[in-house]
Formats: C-alpha cells, sequence, structure tokens
C-alpha cells in the first residue's frame, strides 16, 4: 500500500504500522504524529426552508416559536397551494388543511415575516401569509409569528394569483471536515492513502532576525514542548527568558508564529490556530508551511517534531575548515579572525543571527587553539541556577560558552568571572554545602549583595565557596574538567571557553 509521509510518498507492506511509515523519517521518538484520514462531508439540517414558486425560490429562516414547529409538521400540506390574494399589505398562499386552533387574538408582524391565518377561522383553510409591511391585525390563528424570508424577498412582488408553491424542503449546510487523528502510539493500523505528517514545518521570516533565532534555538534539539494548546494557539514556553526588540508583527492569521518581545513572558512562541488582530506586544517570526494538522491539534504535554526553512546557521564548535564547508553550502562566505588555522576550533561567530548572516553573505568566525576550550559538567539539578549559567555564558543556545575574568591571582583559593547581576535576583538559595572542592563551579545567589557572580574553587574548603561565600550564600553549578592551575595565571577581564562537549 502507499501513504505519504512529510508530503513524500511510501510504498508499505499490507498490515504496516505507523512505526514503519516513520522509519528513516524526520521523526522524535514520543512525539505526536498526526495521521488524516480523509476528507469527510458534514451534513446539517439548518432552520432555514426553501419556498419554490412559480417565480423562483425565497428562504424563509424560521424562529423559536411554536408556529414554526407547526410550519416544520405542515410544510408539505403547503406544497401545491397558489397565491389566494396578494396586495400592498401581504401575501397568501393556500388554501390547505392543518389541525391550528382558533384565536382571535392580533398579531404584530414586520415586513417578510410569515405566519398562519385561518380563512374563515376554519383551520381547514388554512394559508400561509407573507407581510410586505409592518401591521398589526387578527388572523384567527392568533399572534405567533413562524419567520422571516431572508432571501428571494423580490418575489413577493411579482408572484401573482394562481401562480402557487412548487416546493419546499430544508436548506442543509454541507461543509467539509477533514477526519484527522493524532497520536503517539506507532502501533497504529495504516491503510492505503494515508497522510502522515512527523513534524511541523516552519518558514521563518527574514525580517525578524532576533524572533528567527529565538526560533531556532528553541527548535535546534528537533521538537519543542507544547506548553498549551487552546482553541486560538498552540503555545511553547521553553526559554521565557529573552532580550528583543519590536520587528515586523501584524494579523495574527492561521498559521503564524508569533514571539512575544515585550510584556510579561518574553520569549514565548505561538502558533495559531485561529485569526487575530494586531498585537503590538508580539513579533512574526515565521508562519506553518506543513504540518497544520499536528499543530492544530496538539495538546499540552505534547512533542512536536519540528523542521525550519532555513536552517540555523552556526559554526561555533567547528574547526575553521569545517566552518568555511558548513556555510559555503548556505552561500555565506567566511571571514576567519583569531587563530585562522584549519585546525583552530570557532568560539564565536559574528553575525551570529542566521537571518542576518545570510543577509550579509558572511560572517567573521573567531578560532582559538583546542586546549584554549575548557569541559566543564552540569552536575545540579536546580533549574534556576543551570538556566541562570546558561544564559550568562552563552551555552543556552551553543555548544561554547564565554567566561569574563574579573578576579584572578596566583595562589588565590577561587577565581571569579562576571555575572549579570539583575538576572541573578531569582537566585534562590540552594541547600548549603558541607564541603565546597576543588574544580566546583558556583553563583552568587540572591541572598548576598554580589548576587550572580560566577566562580571555581581551586582549593577545598567547609566554609567557603566558588565565589567566597559562605555556604548560604552559594549555589553550586557543577564542576571544571580541565587543568585548575591555568585558571590561577588569568588576566583580569581575560575570556575563557567553556563547553560541556567533547571536542
Amino acid at each position: 500500500m502507499k501513504v505519504y509521509v512529510n508530503g513524500k510518498e511510501k510504498t508499505l507492506k499490507e498490515g504496516a504500522t505507523l512505526k514503519d511509515a516513520v522509519a528513516g523519517e524526520k521523526y522524535v521518538e514520543g512525539s505526536t504524529v498526526s495521521i488524516y484520514l480523509s476528507t469527510e462531508k458534514v451534513t446539517e439540517v439548518t432552520n432555514d426552508f426553501a419556498i419554490v414558486t412559480s417565480q423562483g425560490e425565497m428562504v424563509l429562516h424560521l424562529y423559536d416559536t411554536p408556529e414554526a414547529k407547526l410550519f416544520r409538521k405542515y410544510a408539505s400540506e403547503a406544497v401545491g397551494s397558489h397565491v389566494r390574494w396578494a396586495n400592498k399589505e401581504l401575501v397568501a398562499f393556500g388554501s390547505f388543511p392543518t389541525d391550528i386552533k382558533y384565536s382571535a387574538e392580533a398579531g404584530m408582524y414586520r415586513r417578510f415575516e410569515c405566519f398562519f391565518s385561518l380563512g374563515g377561522n376554519d383551520n381547514q383553510t388554512t394559508y400561509l401569509m407573507v407581510a410586505k409591511s409592518n401591521f398589526t391585525k387578527a388572523y384567527g390563528a392568533g399572534a405567533g409569528r413562524i419567520g422571516k424570508i431572508t432571501v428571494g424577498r423580490h418575489l413577493l412582488s411579482l408572484v401573482k394569483e394562481g401562480q402557487g408553491i412548487v416546493d419546499i424542503h430544508p436548506v442543509v449546510s454541507e461543509t467539509s471536515q477533514d477526519n484527522v487523528i493524532i497520536t503517539k502510539d506507532l502501533s497504529q493500523p495504516l491503510e492505503d492513502g494515508y497522510r502522515i505528517s512527523t513534524r511541523v514545518m516552519v518558514t521563518l521570516k527574514h525580517e525578524s532576525p532576533k524572533s528567527a533565532e529565538h526560533f531556532l534555538i528553541i527548535a535546534s534539539k528537533g521538537y519543542i514542548n507544547v506548553s498549551e494548546g487552546s482553541g486560538t494557539f498552540m503555545g511553547c514556553r521553553d526559554d521565557m527568558d529573552v532580550d528583543m526588540d519590536a520587528e515586523i508583527s501584524g494579523v495574527r492569521d492561521v498559521g503564524q508564529v508569533m514571539v512575544r518581545h515585550a510584556g510579561v513572558g518574553k520569549g514565548h512562541i505561538l502558533f495559531y490556530r485561529e485569526r487575530r488582530q494586531v498585537s503590538p506586544d508580539l513579533n512574526t517570526a515565521g508562519e506553518v508551511t506543513d504540518g497544520m494538522a499536528l499543530m492544530s491539534r496538539a495538546q499540552a504535554g505534547d512533542i512536536i517534531a519540528v523542521e525550519t526553512d532555513p536552517p540555523r546557521i552556526i559554526s561555533v564548535g567547528m574547526t575553521q575548515k569545517a566552518g568555511a564547508a558548513f556555510l559555503a553550502k548556505y552561500g555565506v562566505k567566511q571571514v576567519r579572525t583569531g587563530d585562522t588555522s584549519d585546525d583552530a576550533v570557532i568560539v564565536d561567530q559574528g553575525p551570529e543571527e542566521t537571518m542576518e548572516a545570510l543577509k550579509k553573505g558572511e560572517v567573521e568566525t573567531f578560532g582559538v587553539p583546542r586546549e584554549q576550550i575548557y569541559r566543564i559538567s552540569i552536575t545540579t539539578d536546580d533549574e534556576a541556577t543551570v538556566h541562570y549559567f546558561k544564559k550568562v555564558t552563552g551555552l543556552s543556545h551553543k555548544s561554547i560558552g564565554q567566561l569574563k575574568t574579573q578576579f584572578s591571582f596566583p595562589g588565590s583559593p577561587m577565581v571569579t568571572f562576571y555575572g549579570d547581576e539583575p538576572r541573578a535576583q531569582n537566585l534562590y538559595p540552594q541547600e548549603p554545602f558541607k564541603k565546597c572542592k576543588k574544580g566546583e563551579i558556583g553563583v552568587t545567589n540572591q541572598s548576598r549583595p554580589h548576587h550572580g557572580l560566577i566562580g571555581i574553587r581551586l582549593i577545598d574548603s567547609k566554609q567557603y565557596g566558588p565565589t567566597g561565600e559562605e555556604p548560604y550564600g552559594t549555589n553550586l553549578v557543577g564542576k571544571f574538567l580541565g587543568d585548575l592551575a591555568e585558571m590561577e595565571v588569568l588576566d583580569d577581564e581575560q575570556i575563557i571557553y567553556i563547553t560541556e562537549a567533547k571536542l
């Protein structure tokens, strides 16, 4: 049988499952997948009735009244009846038999409204009346109204005595509805013709380089976490600690991908499912160009695989030689700085934003010898502290981060690096350490004046942490795995490069 995976035709054996279909495709384990089964025609009986006359068709919209229910009951009886009389005030179609009870109550009728009338106060000669002007009068069937002519009103001036009702039938609404399921179950059986989306494809906007880069960073792991799935949008809150300016914005149309740049929740990514007006606090980062069924049905807690056009263009972590080849694939020229040898490792790239690099057509890649990049490991489970450390060093969005030396001298028990004091205001104290071992990396938490300062402990201590604070003022982050002797001879303001990866 044949199925389609992300728009690509694939031939599978009969009895194949979703696991067979996603093999070799862009798929993230545990992510949600959409399966498009078919387009169903959904029919719905409305409150509208078509009254077909000799002159054409009118549409009667029924009110929610007892008389409207009677019309449904006797509509077939009125078929074949003729215009009994027509004047400036009304048109009367009839007569036909009903069991409507006589009432002398006068009704107030507005133009184009319909009601029943009993000829000679006899329900065996019932008429369907249509008002051509506003008036109040008693016609023997009470004051109730059936509904109002909404389409074909001009026919009321054309029909003449002797012409009649050819047919009356309900107006049926027919709409198309996608028959789609979303699932994580790879044992889901498939049938011929099924269309499967394993990922959402997002085409990014060149006019919003910062917002696009934020999205590229979040999606660089191959997926996003769905934080909410409302009727209006699907949201992702993977990083709510970003700084960016206003970029292009517009109507939040279906499929638009927006990033909040102002207000509470900066960095919030929203995939719109319904059209909404312009919001000045949201930048347009891109739009969903494939996988709409998956985007429109994902719920909070789902993992959604994401692919972007263009992909992120970042060469940090590559050698100068590999970086040149990588950039050339996207038509971007490399300008080497720092250590320009082929084997030097790129620790910085400018511009860093993909859209700016494409626009400029070239980037500078700053290289250093491999031995000048120090390995670290993150050991704490404290998410806030890890988030802070990675944001300050740049490890939140690239494989090699940087620390700028604040204080170092030979024989010192520690070396300290600049942090970000405003960002550190929410660094609440951890459980105080019993002993801080040499090589441990720590941050001064918000209980101390110099909160945010980062340090590496160079000798063991039970009294002081990596930044010289007592245990309660210290949040431990991880472990420095390089040569600690090199940390004793750093110059003030000197930048060192760190990574969690094996180079």
